[in-house]
């Protein structure tokens, strides 16, 4: 485990979900940037490289290549979730098939991303946000990758739940256009709900964006000493 790619979601022109006050961009951004300084504290001999560390807008399949032409080992990309008000918890996602349609539903919202790029069905290969099919072909992309990205995903869900105490949605599967040409381990995560006012509060919060991203560092550490056969 020598590089990681951290992404924050949304930025620039495109500000993601919003809450009251709260805009998923930021929120992303700090979650990002706080995990960021955990691991280069903590594990000096990783390299941690962010597809953003400012307020710009960057494409999704940009996102991807910077990890690729990094040779990163793992791909984490952080977002914040929108629904009813009442809606909360946190998900973490891997590339897959869609079970259910709500699962269709969280992906075609941040696949919707693309229409704000130039020539969007060029380089997607005529990918269309709002159509199932199309996302069922993107989910096997990353199936070579599935067992370390599940791994890695379900010791997030874990640490979310027990260390920070956060109310969970679990680990789920949908085709992200984010994590499909990833060519290593990918997760996004979305942190809880700006639609719930509550949850919009606890995200905006520099100390829980803190305690957030040491659950994240958490789970890193304990897939890291895994894959290298530690203790």
């Amino acid at each position: 485990m020598r590089t990681v790619v951290l992404d924050a979601g949304h930025g620039g022109k495109d500000r993601g979900c919003a809450g009251a006050s709260a805009r998923e961009a930021d929120v992303a951004l700090n979650l990002v940037l706080a995990l960021g300084r955990q691991i280069q504290e903590n594990m000096p001999d990783v390299k941690v490289i962010y597809t953003r560390k400012t307020n710009v807008f960057i494409e999704l399949d940009e996102r991807a290549a910077i990890a690729n032409r990094n040779h990163a080992d793992l791909f984490i990309s952080i977002h914040c979730n929108a629904g009813p008000s009442q809606s909360h918890g946190t998900e973490v996602w891997t590339m897959g098939l869609h079970k259910t349609t709500a699962n269709l539903g969280v992906a075609q919202r941040e696949n919707s991303v693309i229409l704000q790029e130039k020539d969007y069905k060029t380089r997607y290969d005529g990918f269309d946000p709002s159509s199932p099919q199309s996302h069922i072909l993107f989910s096997l992309f990353q199936s070579a990758y599935i067992t370390n990205s599940l791994r890695f995903a379900q010791r997030v869900d874990r640490q979310l739940r027990t260390s920070v105490s956060r109310p969970s949605r679990g680990v789920k599967q949908a085709g992200f256009l984010v994590l499909w040409k990833s060519t290593m381990p990918s997760v996004l995560i979305e942190s809880g709900f700006l639609t719930n006012p509550s949850e919009e509060r606890y995200l905006n919060d520099k100390a829980n964006q803190s305690y957030m991203a040491a659950g994240i560092y958490r789970a890193f550490r304990e897939y890291k000493r895994e894959l290298e056969g530690g203790s």
